[in-house]
């Protein structure tokens, strides 16, 4: 293994942990919402907002070393599981688009009280965290399905 190979392998690594671990902060910030109201309840989405956009980044750094590793490495794309993976990684693409940003969308314009947001908000969390999970299994476990 060349030492580009494990530069990138690094980055791989350390761009899968950010992609995964502010949605585990996001928890307590849920918790902290509950009662709140006002300028307060806004900086706490505004934190659920930014958790947001630093997964979203990391995911594209996540995509692109990922990308490259395949490139680099041994597998072909024809791979079970490089196939799964991204056929996860594309349907967390379009649940991460629908996830977050409607529902307060939905609460900001008074379709939504806060009680449902953070409600729907604790869904789509351990929904997420689920697809991201079975990604990270296949990249890990590298299961030969066929």
């Amino acid at each position: 293994m060349n030492s580009m190979y494990k530069i990138i392998l690094f980055i791989h690594i350390i761009s899968a942990i950010l992609s995964i671990g502010p949605f585990f902060v996001l928890f307590p910030v849920l918790n902290q919402m509950k009662g709140k109201n006002g300028e307060v309840l806004v900086s706490q989405i505004e934190v659920f907002q930014a958790a947001i956009r630093i997964v979203k980044h990391a995911g594209h750094v996540l995509v692109v070393s990922g990308i490259l590793l395949i490139w680099q490495g041994r597998w072909p794309w024809s791979t079970s599981w490089v196939v799964m993976t991204i056929v996860v990684m594309i349907s967390s693409i379009v649940f991460l688009a629908k996830a977050f940003k409607p529902k307060i969308r939905q609460f900001y314009a008074g379709i939504i009280d806060s009680n449902v947001l953070i409600q729907k908000l604790r869904l789509s969390l351990w929904q997420y965290i689920l697809i991201l999970l079975i990604m990270l299994w296949f990249m890990v476990a590298k299961p030969n399905i066929w």
